[in-house]
């Protein structure tokens, strides 16, 4: 690549210095400055970026983020439609509005970085914060594989750390008495927290996918509310999986699938409709719980308690992932290393009891 760096001047006696280059197909490429060490640096940067091959022609960043944003969603295949609705809404109401306007090639690392941290500061949650980042991100690493800007500026910025509460697991007493207070819904109540079924799942269950004889439940579908609308599709996992259905269940399942077809679902609401998680929880599942001395309660608790169940009964960390749907033990741990660690504080009791019978058995021979 030749440069040169050429000296104009105006009418009123001042200089402008002209950098000038071409780019690999042969294209000249210029910029005026009011200093030569300006119109120097800028050279020498696009001779390095040429050769390090991270050029990128200046005409290709200046499509405005919001345009490449639509282009991006565009792209997305295979997602599930919460997915996307989150992915859109983040885009409406955190990215676009800072950075709608801006071109691909104006957004720089210190300015993401300043994004991030005026999220923190307004009191948007930890996990929103990182949320709305990925997606920036991801937006701006389509624009560097389509060589519009040479890096992605949204790369190493500092994030707040997500603060996950602590699991709240409840005891078979406990469980028993919220099922009581639920009423007619207790099944629902007994069903995720002996199964470990996402709420999603259970609203998503068929009739076809309980297998009373052999006791099991085929999770191969959820349902999920989005903008409004119930959209069906795969579990989180992207995995059909096969979880063990209690005896304590065999017989409220087998009356709610009573004179059903094969593809009616299992538990609906009172009108016969899916189950909606905001409604389930604000009509049913809320007063249960302050009737059953267990307010602060979710849903999602049901499945950290069918956790510590199974790990109580001896499940070790591989049929728990299972079970619940986690996509490796990993996952399992993460979130319940806790319950392990008092698995391995009874190990430990067992394995002394055994030393110990080893021992009189020695001295009484």
């Amino acid at each position: 690549m030749a440069g040169s760096i050429n000296v104009d001047v105006l009418s009123d006696g001042s200089k402008r210095y002209r950098s000038r280059y071409r780019d690999a197909r042969g294209r000249q490429h210029e910029k005026r400055f009011m200093r030569k060490v300006d119109a120097q640096r800028w050279l020498d940067e696009q001779t390095s970026a040429i050769v390090t091959q991270t050029w990128t022609a200046p005409e290709r960043g200046r499509v405005t983020v919001d345009v490449w944003a639509e282009q991006w969603l565009a792209a997305q295949t295979g997602l599930k439609p919460s997915t996307l609705y989150r992915y859109r809404s983040l885009l409406r109401v955190q990215i676009l509005p800072r950075w709608g306007q801006h071109r691909l090639a104006d957004v720089t690392h210190a300015e993401v970085a300043a994004w991030v941290a005026q999220l923190v500061a307004g009191g948007l949650a930890p996990a929103t914060v990182r949320q709305a980042h990925r997606v920036l991100a991801l937006v701006l690493t389509l624009a560097v594989r389509d060589g519009r800007i040479p890096r992605n500026p949204a790369s190493g910025v500092p994030l707040p750390r997500a603060r996950r509460a602590d699991p709240r697991f409840l005891t078979r007493t406990e469980v028993e008495r919220l099922a009581n207070a639920a009423g007619e819904y207790g099944a629902v109540v007994r069903l995720l927290a002996y199964t470990g079924l996402r709420f999603g799942e259970m609203a998503a269950l068929r009739v076809r996918r309980v297998d009373f004889l052999r006791k099991r439940l085929t999770v191969a579908e959820s349902a999920t509310e989005v903008g409004g609308a119930v959209e069906y599709g795969a579990p989180k996992s992207h995995q059909q999986r096969t979880v063990p259905l209690p005896s304590v269940l065999v017989e409220p399942m087998s009356r709610r699938c009573q004179g059903k077809g094969p593809d009616d679902l299992v538990l609906t609401s009172p009108g016969g409709a899916v189950l909606r998680s905001g409604n389930f929880r604000r009509r049913f599942f809320d007063p249960a719980a302050t009737a059953a001395g267990l307010e602060d309660l979710s849903p999602h608790d049901l499945r950290h308690t069918a956790a510590s169940l199974l790990v109580a009964s001896g499940a070790n960390v591989t049929a728990v992932q299972r079970m619940l749907g986690h996509a490796s033990a990993a996952m399992t741990l993460d979130v319940y290393s806790g319950l392990f660690d008092d698995d391995l504080g009874a190990l430990a009791d067992r394995m002394d009891l055994a030393h110990e019978a080893s021992v009189t058995r020695r001295h009484g021979a």
